[in-house]
């Protein structure tokens, strides 16, 4: 692709799914601006969220480490949670050194840009939001439940999920990237607790439904109990359009390859399974389905292969030739 400048790629989501993407995205000639959900209350953000007043951390600071540059025992540093019992117990140094530049700062979202500073962060990070949110889900018989670390452990099935307060702002950076985009990626990650919290913010949402750019869904491989439990890709894609209000995504990237069984009887335990991609049906609602070898594995667990889906993203930005200047 000869281009002046390098294409602009918005990547939206949250959890363990996005740094795993930005890890092989990075690599690319590509300008990424990650947008990361601010709904997480559980764990060392949790307590830090509740003790401070301050955005959780804690999906950010994997950002952070996955689009960093730095000698691998400076992410290491970062990264490392501290085990003792004392109330330093389960505190990740980057969530602490991230809630210090916040006090110093008296802004997350300046704090953020400090710490990319300091890890030489290939790209732009921003928050969904500039404040803490409250993610609340409408389960199917009408109970409430508010937490999003509580959301998946209902035992219940979701009905949708919504943001309190209702009038949240989202940072102005993160609306002028979505506008700016030649590629937007959206996933992988929890479907109802990282990738909808950021597009229910109401001005992302609307922002991402009007924008120009490919909307691409990278779609999970394996169900999630709690929140997709027996999930087929075009639940989930139905999922994200009736809480945007209308269809909005162009493309989804499944899986086509088989998980072995030794690993499905592992995911058994999770009451989870391999998301059974159902081409006609994405076909049917208009998407451009893509479906390769994505697969990858660590320690066991299956994680998107960051290389390859990499490849496959940055190919789209190839065919579209959009002659950026």
């Amino acid at each position: 692709m000869t281009l002046q400048k390098q294409p602009n790629v918005v990547i939206i989501g949250g959890g363990t799914g996005l740094p795993v993407l930005l890890r092989g995205l990075k690599k690319f000639p590509v300008d990424i601006t990650a947008i990361v959900t601010v709904a997480d209350d559980g764990g060392s953000s949790g307590r830090l969220r509740d003790d401070l007043q301050i955005p959780p951390p804690g999906d950010i600071r994997n950002v952070l480490a996955a689009l960093s540059e730095v000698e691998p025992l400076v992410e290491q540093m970062f990264q490392h949670r501290f085990e003792t019992s004392n109330e330093l117990a389960g505190h990740s140094l980057g969530n602490l050194i991230i809630a210090a530049l916040t006090s110093i700062t008296g802004d997350f979202v300046h704090a953020i840009q400090e710490m990319s500073r300091v890890l030489n962060v290939n790209g732009k990070v921003l928050p969904a939001a500039n404040q803490s949110v409250i993610l609340n889900a409408e389960m199917e018989d009408g109970t409430i439940v508010s937490g999003e670390s509580k959301i998946p452990f209902s035992g219940k099935k979701i009905k949708e999920v919504f943001l309190t307060p209702k009038t949240v702002e989202p940072v102005q950076e993160t609306i002028n990237a979505i506008r700016n985009a030649d590629l937007i990626i959206i996933g992988p990650g929890s479907l109802y607790t990282s990738i909808l919290p950021n597009l229910l913010v109401p001005q992302i949402g609307n922002e991402v439904r009007m924008a120009k750019a490919q909307k691409v869904y990278i779609c999970n491989i394996m169900t999630q109990a709690g929140e997709t439990l027996d999930f087929t890709a075009s639940d989930h894609v139905r999922a994200l359009n009736q809480h945007m209000e209308r269809p909005f995504i162009n493309t989804i990237l499944v899986n086509n390859e088989q998980v072995p069984e030794e690993i499905q009887i592992r995911y058994q335990e999770e009451k989870a399974k391999p998301v059974i991609f159902d081409i006609e049906k994405l076909t049917a609602m208009g998407l451009n389905v893509l479906f390769d070898e994505i697969i990858s594995y660590e320690n066991g667990y299956i994680r998107h292969d960051t290389e390859r889906v990499a490849e496959i993203i940055y190919s789209l930005l190839e065919k579209e030739d959009q002659n950026i200047v």
